[in-house]
């Protein structure tokens, strides 16, 4: 039994890994933490640098979590997430959304919709609070 965080360095992707540390510790099992990037890895600023990484990897190590960090590369973020859920058959997939505009809200975020639609494992999906 696992969750996987799909993982961004931004308020969103802090609350999905806030929330997955808190129900990882109710349930009793790993977490898996996904911060994946289409390959243009320099310029993407979803992409965590190694100083976030590292922080990532002393919280969950300081609460007491058995964890993984995987950061794939491909050209499709939706596919490298859902390939870790299958890979650890993950029970739970745990993702921040952005807030949005109203327009926002009419087109919401292509990567989010589709992880939500097509994971094979129940979402949870967790927003930031107010600032």
């Amino acid at each position: 039994m696992s969750i996987v965080v799909a993982y961004t360095p931004d308020p969103a992707g802090q609350s999905a890994l806030d929330w997955g540390i808190a129900e990882a510790k109710l349930r009793g099992t790993d977490l898996i933490v996904v911060n994946a990037t289409r390959g243009v890895a320099r310029i993407d600023p979803r992409l965590a640098g190694s100083g976030e990484v590292r922080d990532v990897d002393e919280v969950l190590g300081a609460a007491g979590i058995e964890h993984s960090i995987v950061q794939p590369t491909g050209p499709d973020v939706v596919d490298l997430v859902l390939a870790e859920v299958e890979r650890a058959g993950a029970d739970l997939l745990v993702l921040g959304l952005r807030r949005r505009t109203p327009v926002g809200k009419l087109i919401m975020g292509s990567t989010s919709q589709r992880l939500l639609l097509d994971s094979p494992v129940p979402v949870f999906a967790v927003r930031p609070g107010p600032a």
